[in-house]
């Protein structure tokens, strides 16, 4: 890719995440998966920690309430007045820093823990961010991500968008894949040693039903809104989605319009 064909699609990346409204989702149908990822990497006081693209700040925020300092960084800075309103709220200070996480404007080995909660996974060159968030990362420090997998309910959405969205750029990889053990492997290599891979399930109670869902994902949610931005107009295509985002989560539904998303919890440890 040429470097104003990178260009471009960093700014149309940035711009589809400040469609909508993120912060609404992470606080209010994922609040706890940012505090799952820093309790399980042991984030404590005196740490200096690195959360990438960290969007409204789910795991940096917690990060900050044990005690660390911490830089939250995202491509997209629209993102972090929420996550400045929030921070505030809740009574800490952290560092809000814009950053491409394929191209991290910080030194080597800089960081005690790298972190990213459903972040990192959507830049859409992924060897280029996993080398990113090793390189950032202290020896012995701690890499700590969650990530949505391709066989869970997020990973089946962004399925069941795609034929509807415009085509990604060549050599672009699909989020979910992140969530994809041996891929995991393949990209951090023997670059991390102790690596821990666990599937676990976020408990969603948002959504009073399927149709709940959708609308609110149509809404808030940038990847979705883009999507449906993409078949503006064309009212055939703009139904088949919604029919076939609320079929999805009727099929998730364990009853009044609860569900369980899967995700890739990975820990491990930078070698050196």
């Amino acid at each position: 890719m040429t470097e104003s064909g990178s260009a471009d699609l960093k700014r149309r990346h940035r711009a589809m995440w400040a469609l909508g409204d993120y912060s609404s989702i992470a606080t209010e149908v994922i609040p706890g998966l940012g505090r799952r990822l820093v309790e399980v990497c042991r984030i404590g006081p005196g740490q200096r920690v690195l959360d990438v693209a960290a969007g409204s700040g789910n795991a940096a925020i917690p990060a900050a309430e044990a005690g660390a300092n911490v830089v939250a960084s995202d491509l997209t800075p629209e993102l972090f007045e929420a996550g400045r309103r929030i921070a505030a709220e809740r009574g800490v200070d952290l560092q809000w820093q814009e950053a491409d996480a394929e191209a991290l404007p910080f030194s080597d080995a800089e960081f005690d823990a790298v972190i990213s909660c459903v972040g990192v996974m959507f830049a859409p060159f992924h060897q280029a961010a996993a080398d990113e968030l090793v390189r950032v990362a202290k020896p012995g420090g701690t890499i700590g991500l969650i990530n949505w997998t391709p066989s869970g309910f997020i990973g089946q959405m962004f399925a069941t968008m795609k034929p509807f969205a415009p085509p990604p750029p060549p050599g672009a990889q699909p989020p979910p894949l992140w969530g994809d053990e041996a891929h995991v492997r393949s990209l951090l290599g023997d670059r991390v040693t102790d690596l821990e891979l666990r599937r676990e399930n976020a408990a969603i109670d948002r959504f009073a039903d399927a149709a709940e869902f959708r609308d609110f994902f149509k809404t808030y949610y940038g990847p979705t809104v883009a999507v449906y931005k993409a078949i503006a107009g064309q009212s055939d295509k703009i139904a088949q989605l919604d029919r076939a985002l609320a079929e999805l989560a009727a099929e998730h539904d364990l009853g009044d319009g609860r569900m369980e998303w899967e995700y890739l919890l990975v820990t491990g440890r930078r070698a050196g």
